[in-house]
């Protein structure tokens, strides 16, 4: 396949799923087929995004599920619109690590206050309505994957096994509406398992385009 048409991915899943490695194996294979890739970070990659992103990681700092959101999505905001909108202008494919379909997990996950409904409306306000071509989920148990993060947890990992148990699930139920086409990977077998199960799915993507 070589193709140098543009397009927008992101992959998401619970802390420890080996969301790096893969971005950096699916921005090379998007590469060697054609694409020039750039990968973006959310929270991040801009100068507000990065400084939202110290706050809202910050294991120390306590703050209402509200706040923490409308952060996120300022923060997503700015990216879209200093880096994503124009490189997509450019014909440049994005690959972006995480995007609103985490915001609305983490945020929406054990309270009453925010509802998932609610964070979608007000994370696709704020993206000016942009949504990715494709979202890849890796999956795995909680229990696992808090093995790979081990004791350097950040403030949405201290949470405990438990809440992010609950996070994957709600991953696995909001996931349609994150994009029109989604694929779900199991991330809990070896590591070139994980990456040749994944671009076989984003090919199968790409050549259906």
């Amino acid at each position: 396949m070589n193709s140098s048409t543009s397009v927008f991915v992101t992959v998401d899943g619970i802390d420890g799923v080996g969301k790096s490695t893969q971005i950096d194996r699916l921005t090379q294979h998007l590469a060697d087929c054609g694409h020039d890739v750039i990968t973006v970070q959310d929270p991040g990659s801009s100068e507000i995004g990065k400084r939202l992103r110290e706050l809202l990681l910050d294991s120390d700092l306590e703050m209402h599920r509200r706040t923490e959101a409308m952060l996120f999505m300022a923060s997503r905001s700015e990216m879209i619109e200093s880096t994503i909108r124009p490189a997509l202008a450019e014909g440049k494919s994005v690959i972006s690590d995480r995007f609103l379909l985490a915001n609305v997990v983490y945020q929406s996950i054990g309270t009453d206050d925010v509802t998932a409904e609610l964070l979608w409306r007000l994370g696709r306000l704020a993206a000016g309505e942009l949504r990715p071509a494709l979202t890849i989920l890796l999956d795995m148990p909680a229990e696992a994957a808090m093995r790979r993060v081990g004791d350097r947890r950040d403030r949405m990992e201290s949470r405990g096994v438990a809440y992010m148990e609950s996070v994957r699930q709600a991953f696995l139920e909001q996931l349609p509406e994150s994009s029109e086409h989604t694929i779900v990977v199991n991330a809990n077998q070896d590591v070139e398992q994980v990456t040749a199960e994944m671009l076989a799915a984003v090919d199968s993507f790409l050549a259906s385009r």
